[in-house]
């Protein structure tokens, strides 16, 4: 069976056509600027060359009818007819705690994910317009939601719960809920694999370093801490995101600033993190090159993140009382040895110790400790796509 995995923004679609049996990828692509003038989809044929097309997409659902013409393209296409299409994969980013597992979508799981958009207003609500697009151009095909925070429904209340009122965890459900879930689950599985140990008799850190990036402790095969919150906003810092701060400050530059909390909010968001931090970029391959230049702030900015990083890994250690594994993965994770090596630095008390040589890989998969280090550090490239293909497949 083919499976069309679907990734909504708001403006933007992203896609891939995966055969659920070889787990090949037929084709994938990218839809920028729809409802924005110079709408274009960039599509990627297996083994063929990439087109370009530059055409008004005025709304998702003309964008869907886009990618799906071009799927059966006599020249760009990769099946016959949308016949060869058995099922839809959709990532939602938020549901709540009323889903633990990907779910088949119906009237009622959209009235759900729905309710849940208060918590992912920037996410929830594109999710459901691609959800809808498909369903209109290909109706009958099942479609499923596979979700960032199921993975973390798994947390015990002492990891989930905010020291706040209790009576606001009632009425609003404030609570710790995580994302990145479909690659937290997918990379501990595949480490556990790599280091022949059992799921379910594992304690694996994974580190998804990526522009947005978490830390997740995976104990036996379940998220059991993340760090990561209510929203993306929670825990390390991240391209444009602050992480963790003193919520005082956010009174703070609202009075100095003469901002208002959404305006405040938005700071950190988008203008904060290693782009805020460095006032060079959220990209970590320009802030490298500028602090090799001598770029003081850069390096600095660069020792902020690692020690950040190393501080959740040794917190996720004391949470599960031990640890056999400590994987890296998403961009920085799989591609920036000089951030992993930063980081591992921190970690000598855990009797880590890496090879130099090894950490110059990018983007593959490795056993990056030596032979004596006493927890295995890995390399594992995350793949979410992939990750939601089988969450359909095993639903439908």
């Amino acid at each position: 069976m083919n499976v069309l995995v679907i990734n909504c923004g708001s403006s933007s679609l992203k896609y891939q056509l995966i055969d659920s049996v070889t787990e090949a990828v037929l084709a994938k692509g990218l839809c920028e600027r729809i409802t924005i003038d110079g709408s274009v989809l960039t599509h990627q044929p297996a083994g063929k060359d990439k087109v370009v097309i530059k055409q008004p997409m005025p709304d998702h659902k003309a964008a869907v009818k886009l990618v799906l013409e071009q799927l059966t393209d006599s020249a760009n296409g990769v099946i016959e007819s949308l016949s060869a299409i058995g099922a839809v994969g959709h990532r939602v980013v938020h549901g709540g705690e009323k889903f633990a597992s990907s779910v088949l979508i119906t009237d009622e799981v959209i009235k759900v994910i729905e309710e849940c958009n208060e918590l992912a207003p920037l996410h929830n609500p594109a999710n459901l317009i691609g959800i809808r697009a498909c369903q209109d151009c290909m109706e009958g095909v099942p479609m499923v939601a596979v979700f960032d925070t199921a993975f973390h429904q798994t947390m015990p209340k002492e990891a989930y719960l905010y020291g706040l009122p209790y009576e606001y965890y009632e009425k609003y459900k404030l609570r710790r809920y995580g994302f990145h879930g479909t690659s937290h689950s997918f990379v501990s599985k595949r480490t556990a694999e790599l280091i022949g140990r059992k799921l379910s008799d594992s304690k694996i850190i994974v580190c998804h370093l990526g522009n947005g990036a978490s830390i997740c402790a995976v104990k036996n095969g379940k998220s059991v801490d993340t760090s990561m919150g209510l929203t993306p906003l929670e825990g390390l810092i991240m391209g444009t995101r602050s992480g963790d701060i003193d919520p005082a400050i956010m009174e703070f530059i609202a009075k100095k600033e003469n901002m208002s909390i959404e305006e405040v909010v938005n700071v950190l968001n988008k203008q904060s993190g290693v782009a805020g931090l460095s006032k060079v970029s959220s990209d970590f391959r320009d802030i490298k090159n500028a602090a090799d230049e001598g770029n003081e702030l850069a390096y600095t900015t660069l020792k902020v993140y690692a020690y950040r990083v190393a501080k959740y890994i040794g917190a996720y250690a004391a949470a599960m009382n031990g640890v056999d594994a400590i994987s890296f993965t998403a961009g920085v994770g799989e591609n920036n040895g000089s951030v992993r090596e930063m980081v591992c630095g921190y970690l000598g008390y855990l009797g880590i110790a890496i090879d130099d040589e090894k950490n110059k890989l990018r983007g593959e998969e490795v056993e990056l400790s030596t032979a004596d280090s006493k927890v295995k550090v890995m390399v594992v490239p995350t793949n979410e796509e992939l990750a939601i293909a089988r969450e359909t497949v095993a639903l439908v």
